[in-house]
C-alpha cells in the first residue's frame, strides 16, 4: 500500500530551523514529482514546494524562497524540506505529496497531487 510519513515537526522560536521528512513506502519517490504543502488553522492548504524527479529543478512559494530548501534522496525514497528563519506565519500542518504526472508543475495544485501523508505539525512561537 501507498504510504508517506512526514517527521521532524514541533515547536521552535522564531528565527529557528527545522528539517522536515518525508518517508514513502509502496511507493518508488524516483518516479513521482514531489512537494510540501501546509495548511494553518482556518486556511486552505497551500503550496510550499517542490522538486522535479531527479531533484535538479525546484520551485517555492514566494513566502518562503530564500529559507526553505527542498530536497530528495531517491535511494533512500526520502524526501526533505529544511526551514531556515522560520516566521510565526509558517505555523501550520506540513504535508508531503508525490505527483505521478508525466509532467512537471512548479506551481502545483494540492488538487493535483494523487498521494499524501498526514502531515507534521510545525509551530514557531514569537
Amino acid at each position: 500500500q501507498e504510504q508517506l510519513v512526514e517527521s521532524g515537526g514541533g515547536l521552535v522560536q522564531a528565527g529557528g530551523s527545522l528539517r522536515l521528512s518525508c518517508a514513502a513506502s509502496g511507493l518508488t519517490l524516483s518516479m513521482y514529482a514531489m512537494g510540501w504543502f501546509r495548511q494553518a488553522p482556518g486556511k486552505e492548504r497551500e503550496f510550499v514546494a517542490a522538486i522535479s524527479w531527479s531533484g535538479g529543478t525546484t520551485d517555492y512559494a514566494h513566502s518562503v524562497k530564500g529559507r526553505f530548501t527542498i530536497s530528495r534522496d531517491n535511494a533512500k525514497n526520502m524526501m526533505y524540506l529544511q526551514m531556515n528563519s522560520l516566521k510565526p506565519e509558517d505555523t501550520a500542518v506540513y504535508y508531503c505529496a508525490a505527483d505521478r504526472s508525466q509532467y512537471y508543475t512548479s506551481n502545483p495544485s494540492p488538487n493535483g497531487m494523487d498521494y499524501w501523508g498526514k502531515g507534521t505539525l510545525v509551530t514557531v512561537s514569537s
